[in-house]
């Protein structure tokens, strides 16, 4: 049966979603867009915008009781591949151990609120 993960430091879920879930020792977070949940604006900047993803994510985890060093898989929805470069540089400031997580990174049309980037992962919990 899976947990609940429910946290004032991310975005409130826009949709009949969690903004993750605990599954076993497994948690899964739900795509996280830049919003600040104190707020509720988005940056124009895509590093920005990244950062502010990424955040999202760590507080999620960290309302399941996990870091981003528990991380094992990333998926990266982006707007426009040219704006990759940006948010590896980003990203690589929130991952950097010696494993590093598995990652897919797609290109898509449109994004929910029309943002840049959108961030979702699964981490393992200790």
């Amino acid at each position: 049966m899976a947990t609940k993960i429910a946290t004032d430091k991310a975005p409130g879920a826009i949709g009949p979603y969690s903004q993750g879930v605990v599954a076993g020792n497994l948690v899964y977070t739900s795509g996280q867009i830049p919003v600040d949940p104190a707020t509720g604006k988005v940056e124009e900047c895509v590093k920005a915008q990244t950062k502010q993803s990424l955040e999202n994510v760590k507080a999620v985890l960290a309302a399941a009781g996990c870091t981003m060093e528990d991380v094992f898989k990333t998926t990266v929805f982006i707007k426009n591949m040219d704006d990759f470069g940006d948010i590896n540089e980003v990203y690589a400031t929130y991952f950097t151990g010696d494993v590093l997580p598995a990652r897919s990174c797609v290109e898509v049309a449109r994004l929910p609120k029309d943002v840049k980037v959108e961030i979702e992962v699964i981490a393992m919990k200790k």
